[in-house]
């Protein structure tokens, strides 16, 4: 118990003072300007059915693209009604309500976002024919918090930064705790493969000289202009999945937690640090609101999962999760933990139906009073990461499960105290949480799957499951275990 008590204290002081490391050098202090205009509100609307619509399953080529169409086919996936946009016409309607903003849908769910500065519109809604429910997910803050940041970036790493005659550089260790650098060194990289990256912000991963050459396919912002909380003036491109460029507030000028994610895997400086999955393509979809905790945060994140198929990405990584929010009243409960209660947990559980790889966090509340998994990681149908120490031991720190409905959570487990990553300023830090073990594992099932590309998301999963360390007794702390790459390609090339 002693030991035990001690590696706990250890841990916990290491995680202090490696968060305080990079979540406060070079910082100001936050300013705070009080929110422009009148009140707003984001109301979301549950839609009765798909009816009086121009899109028919027979032409998905109108709404999807070709890449996402032909992983469906490779994979025996048919379409279905939740494939098919949410109808025009409702829109129109909604639309000629006055001071009514639609600020987002998802086909998936049959919702819309509608934003208001009137009160009284969420009981004119409701009372359409076509709206089954509408609730308030979102109000305006009182005030935006701008946090002003340092922008000096490295344009080239620290002596100190080098591990000299390992081709890994810091990322040796959290690659080969999980047999990875024996895909690679097989000559699979994660090449023709595409990842979306969710997250909260991707802080001068335009800038950063080694994220610059990652192959980034494109970048969107779901957080709509009335609830950013950065200054006007901040505008970059952003590119849609046509190849269309759109004006929008920057997401290259958010938190770097995003930053830290993409290096974990697109990072490529051998002797300093290469990731799980350096030739992969990256789209960088920005979900997270830094000003608020609200529970429109699911609807962005569904957005951004749903633009992610449409873009026809094959794996997503979401170091996201939530538990509590600003008002009591929307926490979620322990009995929510079933995989569908939630917007969020209903959205991530579709998604290996539709071909797609969900990689998501466990959430770092193992020490807190809740102490389980966060949502989307109680999903149907995902891989859920948790984080152990360099021993193999489990962080503290790291979620546990299990779900609601009994199922072993999370699924299996990598490093993530402390995992090697890239800061928003270009330098090599070590931080802790299972944001930072999701990407390891999210990058080398690029790889597996680059491997045996004949396999659909489920198999994938399940493959990654059997071959883990602790299979023949999963639990609730580690899950399936430490994943073996290797074993899972050796075994997957013989089914």
């Amino acid at each position: 118990m002693q030991k035990n008590r001690t590696v706990w204290l250890l841990t916990l002081l290491l995680w202090s003072v490696v968060s305080a490391g990079t979540l406060s050098a070079g910082k100001l202090p936050p300013s705070k300007k009080a929110y422009p205009g009148p009140k707003q509100y984001i109301y979301r609307l549950t839609l009765r059915d798909k009816v009086d619509s121009p899109y028919s399953l027979d032409h998905p080529g109108r709404w999807l693209s070709h890449k996402s169409v032909e992983r469906r086919k490779r994979q025996g996936l048919q379409l279905d009604s939740t494939d098919l946009p949410v109808s025009p016409s409702y829109l129109r309607e909604l639309r000629s309500h006055k001071q009514a903003h639609i600020v987002g849908q998802s086909r998936w769910n049959n919702t819309v976002l509608v934003c208001s500065p009137d009160t009284g519109l969420l009981s004119q809604l409701c009372t359409l024919p076509f709206v089954a429910k509408g609730e308030l997910v979102w109000v305006s803050p009182d005030s935006l918090e701008h946090k002003r940041e340092n922008w000096n970036v490295h344009d080239k790493f620290n002596a100190w930064d080098s591990v000299h005659n390992e081709r890994y550089g810091n990322g040796q260790e959290q690659i080969e705790m999980l047999q990875g650098q024996r895909l690679h060194d097989s000559g699979f990289r994660a090449k023709g493969m595409t990842i979306a990256v969710l997250d909260g912000g991707f802080r001068n991963a335009d800038r950063i000289p080694t994220l610059r050459r990652a192959h980034i396919a494109g970048f969107h912002d779901f957080i709509p202009p009335v609830a950013m909380s950065v200054p006007d003036g901040s505008a970059v491109r952003k590119t849609a999945p046509d190849g269309e460029q759109e004006d929008g507030t920057t997401l290259f000028h958010a938190n770097e937690h995003g930053t830290k994610v993409l290096s974990v895997m697109a990072a490529n400086v051998p002797e300093v640090l290469v990731g799980t999955a350096p030739e992969a393509r990256y789209w960088l979809l920005r979900c997270e609101d830094q000003s608020s905790e609200q529970p429109v945060e699911e609807d962005y994140w569904t957005m951004a999962a749903e633009f992610a198929d449409s873009a026809g990405v094959d794996i997503i990584n979401s170091s996201l999760g939530y538990n509590e929010y600003d008002k009591p009243h929307h926490d979620y409960r322990l009995r929510d933990l079933d995989g569908s209660s939630s917007l969020i947990s209903r959205t991530a559980s579709m998604l290996a139906r539709k071909g797609i790889i969900l990689v998501n966090s466990a959430g770092n509340t193992g020490m807190g009073p809740w102490k389980k998994l966060c949502v989307p990681a109680d999903a149907h149908e995902i891989l859920t990461v948790g984080a152990v120490n360099a021993e193999g031991q489990n962080a503290p720190f790291s979620a546990v499960g299990p779900t609601q409905d009994g199922r072993v959570k999370p699924d299996v487990v990598a490093l993530g105290s402390a995992t090697a990553v890239l800061s928003g300023r270009g330098s090599v830090i070590h931080d802790m949480g299972t944001s930072f073990s999701t990407p390891v594992v999210c990058g080398l099932v690029a790889c597996l799957w680059q491997a045996l590309p004949q396999k659909s998301a489920l198999d994938i999963i399940s493959l990654i499951r059997k071959t883990s360390d602790n299979a023949q007794a999963p639990d609730n702390i580690y899950g399936y275990g430490l994943p073996d790459f290797w074993q899972a390609y050796m075994v997957g090339k013989l089914e």
